[in-house]
């Protein structure tokens, strides 16, 4: 392969967490009189930190959310994580490709540390990742589409950012891995590719990564 080390995020492309959170998030923003459909929570805050919504709600309606806002949206997207939570289809096996090819590899996320374990446990993904190739958007000042996260896990890694790719399916991930000046793989599962404008290459299916890797 020609990359010394691939970047993965974590929601919507190592497990299947995007419709999960998105539709609980939209929910409880609805219930605290900000409706919220899961069309907009996809729009809105797909790939990004917990802060944007604080952020965003503030900014539309001048509002602050309550400050039990982040544990209770926790608690409950944690729940129904271990209720439902299944790992993205196809990408054992590419995870199984790399470690085949002595190919380094790492999970950089906008969720936290306790997002990503809790989904990894459920999922098994766990079995697949060292704590110290875990990193969250809790550990840089910015997260994306900032590439500070992006950066400081090729740093972490021993990396240098020309020699990553990093596999996204946001289109915030996407311009972050880009101002990281890291090659970028779209996976379009979930948002379409005129919204990740800029990616080295789009993909569908987990069986087409490997080829772009390649």
């Amino acid at each position: 392969m020609r990359y010394d080390l691939v970047i993965f995020d974590n929601d919507g492309v190592l497990v299947d967490s995007e419709p999960i959170a998105n539709t609980i998030l939209a929910a409880y923003l609805t219930e605290l009189g900000h409706p919220t459909t899961y069309e907009d929570s996809l729009h809105d805050y797909m790939g990004a930190a917990v802060h944007r919504v604080h952020d965003l709600v503030l900014e539309r309606t001048g509002q602050e959310l309550p400050a039990d806002f982040d544990h209770t949206l926790h608690s409950r997207t944690f729940a129904a994580f271990e209720e439902r939570l299944q790992p993205i289809k196809g990408v054992t096996e590419v995870l199984e490709l790399l470690v085949a090819e002595g190919v380094s590899y790492c999970v950089a996320s906008s969720g936290t540390h306790e997002r990503i374990r809790v989904g990894h446990r459920r999922t098994g993904m766990d079995e697949w990742f060292e704590e110290e190739w875990i990193f969250s958007a809790d550990d840089v000042g910015q997260g994306k589409p900032a590439p500070d996260l992006f950066l400081y896990a090729a740093r972490s890694m021993g990396v240098d950012p020309r020699r990553c790719a990093v596999v996204e399916d946001s289109a915030r991930g996407v311009e972050a891995a880009v101002a990281a000046g890291m090659d970028v793989f779209a996976f379009t599962s979930m948002t379409p590719r005129d919204r990740m404008p800029g990616a080295t290459a789009y993909f569908g299916e987990m069986t087409e990564l490997p080829r772009l890797l390649a």
